[in-house]
């Protein structure tokens, strides 16, 4: 992707960040090597296509971009990909609905 909300060079900031806090940085460097790129119960395909979804719940361009690319590096179909994104609109979707019932409630306190 060449255009994103964020400026792609925005990530050139990560170094202020690990200045200011190298140890917990690299905590989370880490963190996040030991959670994708060993193998458990889940493979790397499903923890990549997991990612997918929450990046898009989460909508974070650049996680999105990076598990989409990890995820297809590790076997994952464009169909597979794409079933995760609607995963995530249902999730998101469902939210909206769930709430509904805020919005319901509140509409039987006023006269």
């Amino acid at each position: 992707m060449s255009e994103y909300f964020y400026a792609l060079d925005a990530r050139k900031h990560y170094k202020d960040l690990m200045e200011a806090q190298k140890d917990m940085f690299q905590a989370f460097l880490n963190f996040n090597k030991e959670i994708f790129e060993k193998e458990s119960a889940l493979s790397r395909k499903i923890k990549e296509l997991i990612a997918i979804a929450v990046a898009h719940t989460t909508q974070c361009p650049y996680c999105i971009e990076g598990h989409v690319k990890a995820a297809k590096k590790a076997g994952a179909t464009n169909q597979e990909i794409a079933e995760a994104i609607f995963i995530a609109a249902a999730l998101r979707a469902g939210g909206a609905f769930a709430h509904s019932t805020i919005a319901m409630g509140a509409l039987k306190e006023v006269p």
